[in-house]
């Protein structure tokens, strides 16, 4: 490897590396980190507990002082049942697109990054480029946390690189999702009084979130920014039962809500959970006594949101060159990047509508852009 390695044959070698979230990613660790040593910056790695998966991150420019810091995950969604085209983990160039898995999730922006280190270090930099590389973003924000905990200085801002079109990005909503199984008391359905049907209970459930949100939907809070402009509750997965003459004594539902930063999720929370502990284990126990309710969180990540005049926005839209800014729908780690008191904008190359789908791509024109806003970056703290 050279230190003129292209953006789009780094993003090559990050691909190749298929760091699907369930599997360690310290091989892409692994190879950033001697990239970046080979050019001579040193490397600071922030393992998790199992040691398998790790955080990467680094200083260019004065050591010792607040900076920018470009942040991105090096994790990616699965690609299990998906139809591709090609090999999801190897590069394929087409009609000014670059296919595989995590081209645009976010792969590109890493890959960009990591292609203007040399221009970095051979810039008068005053204002040093910090360089934070998570693990298991996918699956909650997860490595992040540690990373920032570890930070050997904190920026003075950060711009993290998920696809925003190269357009500011000051909002995001926040995550909250729950596993609840729900267990109940099998006997013959032609006996079913005699039963507690774990499938029935967990439909009590469904129904109840159904009804939240279509609350959410009609009283709101609300906010014109987002798409669509209010707090929502999801079921996504549901299984119970196994024959349909036993009544079932077992039913699992993944639930979620995904909130506006300002709209506390809490009350949410709680009111399901007076739902199960004050009306359904009662009415289940009164049958079976060693039935009941389980809930487990699985993911809870803030929602974002900086002040569109704050000065991390104002740098991101002079970089960029865009005149507007937006909210999303989807989660980003900008949230605990904002909650650790490091100003934040999201801004990065690509759509999220190619994002975890078969055939996920990036286009060669938002990698070119991608670079101009970080040469510009680099111009600007050197002055």
């Amino acid at each position: 490897m050279t230190a003129q390695i292209t953006s789009p044959e780094m993003l090559r070698h990050l691909v190749g590396f298929p760091t699907v979230s369930r599997v360690s990613n310290l091989d892409l660790i692994g190879f950033v980190e001697g990239y970046l040593g080979d050019l001579g910056v040193t490397s600071l790695r922030v393992a998790d507990e199992s040691g398998q998966k790790a955080n990467l991150f680094a200083t260019i420019g004065p050591a010792g002082r607040p900076g920018v810091c470009l942040s991105g995950h090096t994790d990616v969604v699965p690609v299990d049942g998906q139809a591709w085209s090609d090999d999801p983990f190897a590069v394929v160039g087409h009609d000014g697109r670059l296919y595989g898995r995590g081209t645009v999730d976010m792969k590109g922006f890493v890959a960009t990054v990591l292609a203007l280190v040399p221009e970095m270090l051979m810039a008068p930099l005053k204002t040093p480029i910090h360089l934070a590389f998570s693990y298991d973003e996918e699956v909650g924000c997860i490595g992040v946390r540690r990373l920032i905990a570890a930070l050997p200085v904190r920026p003075a801002m950060c711009i993290v690189g998920e696809p925003t079109g190269m357009a500011p990005v000051i909002a995001h909503k926040g995550k909250r999702s729950y596993r609840v199984e729900v267990t109940g008391f099998a006997c013959h359905s032609s006996q079913a009084p005699r039963g507690v049907n774990a499938v029935d209970y967990a439909a009590e459930l469904v129904c109840h979130l159904r009804r939240l949100a279509a609350t959410l939907r009609t009283e709101g809070p609300f906010d014109a920014g987002f798409d669509p402009p209010h707090s929502t509750v999801h079921a996504g997965v549901f299984t119970g039962g196994t024959a349909l003459n036993i009544v079932p004594d077992h039913a699992s539902l993944d639930w979620e809500i995904r909130h506006l930063p300002d709209h506390d999720p809490e009350p949410l929370v709680a009111e399901v959970e007076r739902l199960v502990r004050a009306v359904l284990e009662p009415d289940m126990r009164a049958v079976a006594p060693g039935t009941g309710i389980r809930s487990t969180e699985i993911i809870n990540y803030p929602g974002f949101a900086v002040p569109a005049d704050a000065p991390v926005v104002a740098l991101a839209r002079t970089l960029s060159g865009a005149n507007a800014t937006s909210k999303v729908a989807y989660g980003t780690e900008a949230g605990l990047f904002q909650q650790a008191g490091i100003p934040t904008v999201v801004c990065g190359p690509g759509s999220i509508d190619q994002a975890h789908k078969p055939d996920e791509f990036i286009a060669l024109d938002q990698i070119a852009a991608c670079e101009t806003f970080l040469r510009r970056l680099i111009r600007r703290l050197c002055e």
